[in-house]
């Protein structure tokens, strides 16, 4: 009698066996990633690596592929590459700033920036983050005004176009631009586009096709495998930098979209766009503050660019003589980075406020260092006002931004709800003295994972503008009062308390 059982339990057994090593091989590599969480990556704040853990742990294979995907930190590696000569020369920058900072007989060019001589000394000593002080700069807080700028810039562009930006979209403002600089380009004018790969996820390299052909240079930040496989996906580039002829320079929060256009004040109409319009805050510079925003390109170019990298030309760092008066530094941060720049920079500006805090951000999931120094402001007495969003963006991150800024309305800040449109602002303003413009969200995601840049200015006009900017703002807002934060209901309760507990990974 035959038994077909029993003749193919040896193979039963074999599969068994297998999947008992697969099981216990994923359990190893689960525990090895844990383990290098713990004492290979001191970087992460302890809430991410605790998030991390109960997540690898919990949910073991789902948490692999997750870390694999979300978790990685980039260690400080050969991803942004100088050559001797260029480090060189920077080097020899920072030691001559350094020394005329800590020569207390030199003097600064104004009472604001010499009352803000160790902040500037830490942005320098921390990172190549020099003081200019010879800057024009234009705020712009209306998109169409500031594409509109934008593209005659463009067209008036003589040697170089340096264009970089977290969203571009081939739609009505999009299509504008990219006809520019294929124009630009055919002109002789040499225009390079650096897109973040995941930011920008509709385009891909036939988008291009007509800038390539007439030869101009495009290239994606940490570009996918594979479509929706991509093995950096949460470390992105958030840097919005343009820069036109060395000369030029722009940097801040728009992106390059029919939803960024908003009010065309020309057709007294909003921009048909897929998304609300975002009220955004970016600046156009003209000084020396220009050739930091053209290295910080050349930089991000040179990783990503397979050919044609920039050196360090005469063309693209001309020597100008400008009439500005406006004092700023640009710093940059990133996951690479040893010191968490723009972060240490909102840090040290909250720790220095004395009489006001002004604060617009779209998400508002700060660390704890950062958390605690808002609320010791507003205990010592700073008027500390804040502005957020009342169109979600992302709902976990909203959620979370909503419970974070509830707290601080119960220490005595005052929030502001901005309702027409999506607030997409990153600007950080105290005692009408120094301001931050830039790509920064007050978010773990911006201090630690996305690789961003701000421009630091320290300029009473400029700080009063932004200020002025805010009380325009609330026009569009409303008011967060206690009561009505204690009256919101027990679902949006829930909301909060799971947003914040995964907060430390959004």
């Amino acid at each position: 009698m035959s038994w077909p059982l029993l003749d193919d339990l040896p193979n039963y057994m074999n599969a068994y066996l297998l999947l008992d090593i697969i099981l216990i091989a994923l359990f190893l590599i689960n525990l090895l990633f844990a383990i290098s969480l713990i004492f290979l990556e001191r970087r992460r704040s302890p809430q991410s690596v605790w998030a991390w853990l109960l997540i690898l742990l919990f949910i073991p294979i789902v948490g692999f592929i997750l870390y694999m995907l979300f978790g990685r930190t980039i260690y400080r590696q050969n991803l942004f590459q100088m050559d001797e000569e260029e480090q060189a020369r920077l080097e020899s920058i920072v030691n001559e700033q350094l020394e005329e900072l800590q020569d207390r007989g030199h003097e600064l060019p104004n009472e604001v920036t010499e009352k803000h001589r160790p902040f500037i000394h830490m942005m320098l000593k921390s990172h190549l983050t020099f003081l200019t002080d010879n800057n024009n700069v234009e705020t712009f807080t209306n998109g169409r005004e500031k594409f509109d700028c934008l593209l005659q810039d463009i067209r008036n562009a003589k040697d170089h176009i340096h264009l970089q930006y977290y969203i571009f979209k081939k739609d009505t403002i999009g299509r504008e631009i990219y006809d520019a600089l294929v124009e630009k380009q055919k002109e002789g004018v040499a225009v390079k586009v650096l897109y973040d790969d995941l930011g920008s996820r509709s385009l891909s390299n036939r988008h291009f096709k007509e800038l390539r052909q007439a030869g101009g240079r495009v290239a994606a930040f940490f570009p996918s495998i594979l479509p929706l496989i991509n093995p950096r996906l949460n470390n992105r580039n958030h840097r919005k930098i343009v820069v036109i002829d060395g000369i030029t320079g722009y940097v801040g929060g728009f992106n390059v979209g029919d939803e960024y256009v908003g009010f065309d004040k020309n057709k007294g109409e909003w921009h048909e766009a897929d998304l609300p319009p975002r009220r955004d805050t970016h600046l156009r510079v003209e000084g020396d503050a220009v050739k930091l925003l053209q290295l910080r390109f050349m930089l991000d170019w040179n990783s990503h660019s397979k050919r044609d990298n920039l050196t360090w030309e005469k063309h693209y760092f001309p020597s100008v003589a400008y009439d500005g008066d406006v004092a700023m530094q640009i710093a940059s941060s990133g996951p690479d980075e040893e010191f968490q720049q723009v972060k240490n920079g909102y840090f040290d500006m909250i720790n220095r406020a004395k009489e006001s805090l002004y604060i617009q951000t779209p998400y508002f999931i700060p660390d704890q260092s950062i958390y605690e120094a808002i609320k010791s402001a507003i205990l010592r007495g700073v008027k500390v006002h804040l502005m957020i969003p009342d169109h979600p963006d992302h709902p976990f991150v909203y959620w979370a931004t909503y419970a974070n800024a509830g707290e601080l309305v119960d220490l005595g800040a005052e929030v502001y709800i901005y309702e027409t449109g999506f607030l997409h602002a990153k600007t950080i303003m105290i005692d009408d003295e120094m301001v931050s413009i830039g790509t920064t969200n007050f978010d773990v995601r911006s201090f630690y994972l996305n690789f961003e840049v701000n421009a630091f200015i320290f300029d009473e006009g400029e700080a009063v503008r932004q200020r002025h900017t805010f009380e325009e703002d609330i026009k569009s807002s409303t008011l967060l009062t206690k009561e009505k934060y204690e009256s919101r209901s027990h679902w949006i309760k829930v909301k909060e308390v799971f947003a914040n507990l995964i907060s430390p990974i959004l």
